[in-house]
């Protein structure tokens, strides 16, 4: 059991150093280009991240791979369109405008248009309710009045 672990340990170390060294003698031209398709690309896993700035596991190997195919030649393109074809359009922060994608597009215009449609139909409500009548100003002084002297009489003696 012992051995397993040991081994176990052992392989875990050596693919950590492998990426180590890969990042500690980085080609400038290739992480430039790095950088560049990674802000374009959304990380699985965060979702809210690009791959550039995530620091989740899958990004980092979505990042050697991206590396290896730039290395390789492959133009940005390329790169962009196996991503997709593994992927789906959901790893591109701008999916391409098509039947599939149309809700991405058009969703946050159409949200908006019906918030404003229903601000105009409450708005048209308000308007269209009648205003209370104003209370009749003579029958309200002459009670205030009343109330007023009754409350001015001088308290009855029964002496």
């Amino acid at each position: 059991m012992r051995a397993l672990l040991a081994a176990l340990l052992l392989a875990f170390c050596g693919f950590a150093f492998g990426q180590a060294e890969e990042v500690a003698h980085p080609d400038a031209k290739v992480e430039q280009r790095l950088k560049d398709l990674g802000e374009e690309l959304r990380c699985l896993v965060c979702q809210n991240e690009t791959i550039a700035a995530s620091q989740a596991p899958l990004a980092l190997d979505l990042r050697n791979e991206i590396r290896g195919m730039i290395k390789q030649g492959r133009t940005d393109d390329e790169i962009r369109a196996y991503l997709v074809a593994r992927y789906g359009d959901f790893v591109l922060y701008k999916p391409p405008f098509k039947p599939v994608t149309v809700l991405l597009w058009v969703g946050p215009f159409a949200l908006l248009a019906l918030g404003f449609g229903v601000m105009a139909i409450v708005l048209r409500r308000r308007r269209s309710i009648p205003a209370p009548p104003p209370p009749r100003a003579d029958a309200n002084r002459a009670r205030i009045a009343a109330l007023l002297e009754s409350d001015r009489a001088p308290p009855e003696s029964g002496r």
